[in-house]
Order: C-alpha cells, then sequence, then structure tokens
C-alpha cells in the first residue's frame, strides 16, 4: 500500500521553509518597489537619463526574477501535495516513484534558494574579479597558481559563467605569478567571496628530481564588480598613472604598444594594472574598475573589523594562514579549516567541484 506519510512531513518542512523565503528576500517589498519602479519606467522621459533608465532596468529584472523564483517554488509545492493524494487514491507504484522524485527536486530547488537568502551583503549581487598571486617557492608555487585559476575557471564553466582575463603573468619556467580575471553571473561576489585567503598546496612536487613532498602556497584576492559611480569616489589627483607593453598573449597589438595600463592609488598605496583589453583606453577603464573595487572591499573590510563581525576571518587571510589545504600525498584530502569541511577527492575538487565549500562557509558565515 502506498502511503506518503514521510513525504508529507517534507512538504510541510518545505511549506515553512517557503514562508521564510517570503521574509528573508522581503518579497511583498520587492513587489511594492517593482509596481513602483515600473511605473517609472513607463513615464514620461524615462530614457532622457540613460544611465538612470538602466540601473532602473536592472532592479526590475532582479526584482521580477526573485518574485517568480519563490511563487514558481509555491506553486510546485501545491501541484505535489495534490499530486500525492491522487497518487494515494489510485495506488500506482509508477505514479509513486516519479512523484518522489519530484519533491526531491524541489527539495534541492528550496535550498538552493535558502542558501541564495543568506547573501545579504551590500554588494553580493555583484560581479567578481578574483586575483591570484603565486607564493613564495618558485616554480612550484607558480605551478600552484595556475592549478588555482584552472580550478576556478572550471566552477565557472560547470555554473555557465562568463570569465574574463585582465592581467596575466607567466611564470618564470612554468605555471603563473599572478592573474586578475572577471566572473560574471548573479551573485558571484557573494559566492565568490568565501574563497578570499590563501590557499596550501601539498603534494610530491613534479619539478624536484628527488621526488621530495612540497608545500606551495597562492592567494586569492576577491573584489566586488562596482558598477554604480556614486559608490566610491576616486580623486584623479591621487593617481599614477604609468603605461608599458603588455608582456602576455594577444598579438601583434599588444605586443607592439604601450597599451597595458597600472594606476597607483597614493592614499591607499593600492596598484592595478590591465593589459589584455585592445586599446589603452579600455585598459584604463578596465583598471579604473579595478581600482574602484579594491577601495570599495578596503572599506567594507575595515568597516567590519572596526564591528568585530569578522575579524577572526581577517586574521586567517594573511599570509602564511591559509584557509584551505589540498593534500595530494601522503593522501588526497581537501579540507577548509575555517569549517572543517572536507572531501577526499581532490582530483573532482580540482575540476572546479567547490559548490559544498562555499555553501558551508556560507552557513556558517
Amino acid at each position: 500500500m502506498i502511503d506518503f506519510y514521510f513525504e508529507k512531513q517534507t512538504l510541510e518542512k518545505l511549506e515553512d521553509s517557503l514562508r521564510t523565503l517570503d521574509d528573508a528576500f522581503d518579497i511583498p517589498g520587492k513587489k511594492k518597489e517593482l509596481a513602483e519602479l515600473l511605473a517609472e519606467q513607463n513615464g514620461e522621459g524615462f530614457w532622457n537619463d540613460i544611465e538612470n533608465a538602466q540601473k532602473i532596468n536592472r532592479k526590475i529584472t532582479a526584482h521580477k526574477k526573485r518574485i517568480n523564483q519563490v511563487a514558481e517554488q509555491k506553486k510546485r509545492t501545491e501541484d505535489i501535495v495534490q499530486l500525492l493524494e491522487l497518487v494515494e487514491e489510485m495506488q500506482d507504484e509508477e505514479e509513486a516513484e516519479q512523484a518522489r522524485k519530484d519533491l526531491q527536486q524541489l527539495a534541492e530547488d528550496i535550498d538552493t534558494l535558502q542558501i541564495e537568502a543568506l547573501l545579504k551583503g551590500k554588494y553580493d549581487s555583484c560581479d567578481a574579479i578574483l586575483t591570484l598571486h603565486a607564493g613564495a617557492g618558485g616554480t612550484e608555487a607558480q605551478d600552484w597558481a595556475e592549478m588555482l585559476y584552472r580550478m576556478y575557471t572550471r566552477y565557472a564553466e560547470r555554473k555557465s559563467y562568463q570569465v574574463k582575463v585582465l592581467d596575466y603573468l607567466d611564470g618564470d619556467e612554468a605555471g603563473i605569478k599572478s592573474v586578475t580575471f572577471q566572473i560574471s553571473g548573479d551573485n558571484i561576489y557573494g559566492y565568490l567571496k568565501a574563497e578570499k585567503g590563501v590557499h596550501r598546496l601539498v603534494r610530491i612536487s613534479p619539478f624536484d628530481s628527488n621526488k621530495r613532498r612540497h608545500t606551495s602556497f597562492a592567494s586569492l584576492e576577491v573584489m566586488p564588480v562596482i558598477e554604480d559611480n556614486e559608490a566610491i569616489k576616486i580623486n584623479a589627483e591621487e593617481l599614477r598613472v604609468d603605461t608599458y607593453r603588455s608582456g602576455g598573449a594577444g598579438g601583434q597589438h599588444v605586443n607592439k604598444t604601450d597599451s597595458a595600463i597600472r594606476i597607483t592609488h597614493l592614499p591607499s598605496g593600492i596598484v592595478v594594472q590591465c593589459q589584455n583589453e585592445r586599446s589603452q583606453i579600455q585598459n584604463r577603464e578596465t583598471a579604473m574598475k579595478m581600482l574602484a573595487s579594491k577601495l570599495v572591499e578596503k572599506r567594507e573590510r575595515e568597516r567590519l573589523e572596526e564591528n568585530q563581525n569578522i575579524k577572526g576571518d581577517l586574521k586567517k587571510i594573511e599570509w602564511g594562514s591559509q584557509i584551505r589545504s589540498y593534500v595530494f600525498c601522503p593522501y588526497t584530502l581537501v579540507k577548509d579549516h575555517r569549517t572543517n569541511f572536507e572531501k577526499t577527492n581532490v582530483n573532482e575538487v580540482m575540476d572546479g567541484d567547490i559548490e559544498d565549500f562555499i555553501i558551508e562557509y556560507l552557513k556558517r558565515a
């Protein structure tokens, strides 16, 4: 006899979760604001200020998406409630199996929304700029930086995110000394800010003829892409701008002109550089975005440190203290030292399977 007692209990929990998501995402508030934005969009002269119009349109799209996501899960929940009742009457094993699969998928989708509800930071919805730096250790550390770069690009591919390289510095013999790249997609900064810090590798080095075990480090910076020009004010008089000839791949144009840009923000000492765009103007625009992102990240970090909300995490980001270890020898293990979450399949992790580490961090942050 088909009895959905446990499945109905699961549905009750999912209905509670959806009510919580209404509050977490402030769905009533978003509906009210959406109505106001749509009225503004339909108003006369809306496109006179193109920048403001684009900003409003982005808000409208984001609000619609979130409202529809929650509404869709509510509708699916109602449909499954009715389906379970029908299947119990029919006593059809094949339909019962399909109903259980539908319920499992619903639970996974609602769980994903609950994770997204944790992303409440001011810049969590932004795209992200990531910069990897090889640590001390020469070729071995530079190879490790390149392995991490591949890991994050593979993660982006799994999530159908876009990746754009902004600056790339090859290693002396292999790997990379540093790379800066932008990842674009929904809530990227909110997710990848969990990856900021020092990453440690333990393995038998392929560059050591004596096959000894080596420990290498690479650091990762993660910054939000700031599209709002009002978010940070940059005084041109406080900048030093240098041009130089690009050293990376990019064809004849890149190699024969001083198109690369390096900008130094004198008050903070922050340095950014970009060489992968086609022109000096494009490189400068991209570098200015990178600088704004770094300044905003610095401001937020200082504010949070003052509030003593993340002091412990900030200490772990400092050089010499890793957030995560990747062990290839004498056993295989990837362990996050902040959450103690671990996986034994290190090759899968290096192929971009890092979602579980990110989610565990967000749940505990």
